[in-house]
């Protein structure tokens, strides 16, 4: 009866319809969920210099506008934190009149930024979705390559995707940078080493348009919802003891009438054997790791624990690893490790070590998706 419920359970998660966790992802492989883009940006730049000079503040006026390229490569260690290494340039401006050709500049600014899908922070990764909002701040050094001055820079922005695929994105670049006063010569003699405020900086703001692609594995599967799970194992078993318990009735009425219909002179003995009945408990892991991931799944193991004790049987528990990842023989020891894990926790709660038995399954994929065979199942034999 068992079995039974562990297939309902089987086939429920073959067909999708598993309860999963809204906010929780399985970790992914360090080679997973990186990404590449290129865009053209519009750039517009402020320095330090043309204070007191009255010229005109527009983003569009040539002096101080100019077209340039960025390339950046990154990759998301979770559904809503990411890291990026941006380098823009080639084309700039720094402005010390309304010339633009006095003002033209050749550079580059490099940068480490840190990524924030806000999407998938307060609404839940859904791998569906088709527009994210990703701020952004970064800091790093850039260099007027006319000049050959280097500068501190610091940039805060907004990167707005679209997904036209799985693995290709149209994204839209909303970016503003501050740098050292220094970045010219003419500022070197005069300058205040550090931007202290926003008027004292030299700045640019970029407008940049381009796509990314998602390189290797570009999704995330959630994590089972664990309590939902041993609730739904729970009801099946209900059903099985309720449905036991009716047949034993109906058995015991079946010997009485039997015993009442036999006329032989010698006494018949009937022996009932009395079974136990509980349902298995599960304990996840997380991906190459043997250590439990919540204490809250040896509440279970708890209870049969105690009804193995109690009854004198013994316990089996077997490790399993997910076949998708890693090879045959280290998933076969790792397998092993996480049974030895959910014995050593048996062990802490009275079970006698002559009373539990572990087997090493190996890499498996029993269940789908396949993050949820990263287990361990602890039976009454």
């Amino acid at each position: 009866m068992l079995a039974v419920a562990g297939m309902s359970i089987g086939a429920m998660a073959q067909t999708g319809d598993t309860p999963k966790m809204k906010y929780s992802v399985a970790t992914n492989s360090f080679w997973s969920n990186w990404f590449v883009s290129a865009d053209v940006s519009y750039g517009a730049f402020y320095s330090n210099e043309e204070d007191g000079m009255g010229l005109a503040k527009s983003p569009f006026k040539g002096f101080r506008s100019n077209l340039g390229l960025s390339v950046a490569v990154g990759k998301w260690f979770t559904p809503g934190l990411g890291l990026r290494t941006k380098i823009n340039g080639i084309w700039g401006r720094n402005v010390v009149s309304d010339d633009a050709k006095t003002n033209a500049m050749k550079y580059w600014n490099l940068q480490e930024q840190v990524l924030f899908n806000l999407n998938n922070l307060f609404c839940g990764y859904n791998e569906t979705r088709v527009w994210n909002i990703i701020p952004y701040a970064g800091l790093g050094i850039m260099r007027n390559c006319s000049e050959n001055q280097y500068a501190h820079v610091f940039s805060v922005g907004l990167v707005n995707t679209w997904k036209l695929n799985k693995r290709l994105l149209l994204n839209l670049d909303l970016g503003l940078n501050l740098s050292d006063d220094d970045l010219s010569a003419a500022a070197k003699t005069n300058h205040n080493e550090y931007a202290t405020t926003f008027s004292n900086a030299d700045r640019y703001f970029t407008c940049e348009v381009g796509v990314t692609y998602n390189l290797g594995k570009c999704t995330w599967s959630k994590t089972p919802d664990a309590d939902a799970l041993k609730q739904l194992a729970q009801s099946q078993i209900d059903a099985l003891n309720a449905q036991l318990s009716d047949e034993e009735a109906e058995n015991a009425r079946l010997k009485s009438m039997l015993a009442a219909a036999n006329n032989r002179p010698a006494e018949t003995k009937t022996v009932v054997e009395e079974k136990v009945v509980a349902s298995p408990a599960t304990v996840f892991f997380n991906l190459n790791s043997a250590q439990i991931v919540s204490r809250k799944d040896l509440e279970d193991v708890k209870m049969l624990a105690d009804i193995a004790k109690a009854n004198g049987k013994k316990l089996v528990v077997t490790g399993y690893a997910d076949n998708k990842t890693g090879k045959e023989n280290g998933n076969v020891k790792l397998s092993e490790k996480r049974a030895a894990s959910v014995k050593a926790e048996l062990l802490k709660m009275g079970v006698s070590e002559s009373n539990i038995e572990t087997v090493g399954a190996g890499g498996v994929d029993d269940l789908t998706p396949y993050t949820y065979n990263r287990r361990a199942t602890v039976v009454v034999k």
